[in-house]
């Protein structure tokens, strides 16, 4: 479990409405890790390690558009992928390379749970981190509105900032949304 001291912690920065509105969020800790199966010269073998999903590519879309954004930063050394869950109803996931930050343009207005696994060597195909996978949740929900004048974009920071204002939960593998 992470927990979030004046000086450091995990930052779910200012939600904007295109007027620069700010409010606070959550975060989410981690577990176990899991296996995975890896693509070499278009088959899928057990043996090869697979390739690594580029930044900012998304692996999974219920909710595109939309005119909310979410900006996700990840300033660890390990891959995540971030996923939003609408109500009970995985909504949209994205692949966030370590050191890097993605951004999803067209999130549709609601009320999200915000999801993240870290770790090395992801599967697509089963969704997974092989190794040293962590799953966790930010605390807070965020919700995205539009109007006819703005629509609201979120920062996700995953690594601990000086400041932050978000606190996460430990998830259990067999709870995270795949």
């Amino acid at each position: 479990m992470v927990s979030l001291r004046p000086l450091a912690g995990v930052v779910l920065a200012s939600a904007l409405l295109t007027g620069f509105t700010a409010a606070p969020a959550g975060a989410a800790p981690s577990t176990t890790a899991a296996v995975s199966w890896s693509e070499a010269a278009g088959t899928v073998t057990p043996a090869t390690a697979a390739a690594r999903p580029r930044n900012g590519r998304i692996l999974y879309d219920r909710i595109s558009g939309g005119q909310g954004t979410l900006k996700v930063k990840n300033g660890t050394s390990r891959d995540a992928v971030v996923t939003l869950v609408r109500g009970r109803t995985k909504a949209i996931s994205v692949y966030v390379r370590a050191r890097s930050t993605a951004k999803i343009n067209d999130v549709r207005d609601g009320t999200y749970r915000i999801f993240f696994t870290s770790g090395y060597r992801f599967s697509v195909s089963k969704g997974r981190f092989a190794r040293g996978a962590s799953y966790q949740r930010f605390d807070d929900r965020l919700r995205f509105t539009t109007t006819s004048t703005s629509a609201t974009i979120w920062t996700l920071t995953l690594n601990p900032v000086r400041g932050g204002n978000a606190r996460t939960t430990g998830v259990n593998p067999k709870d995270f949304p795949a």
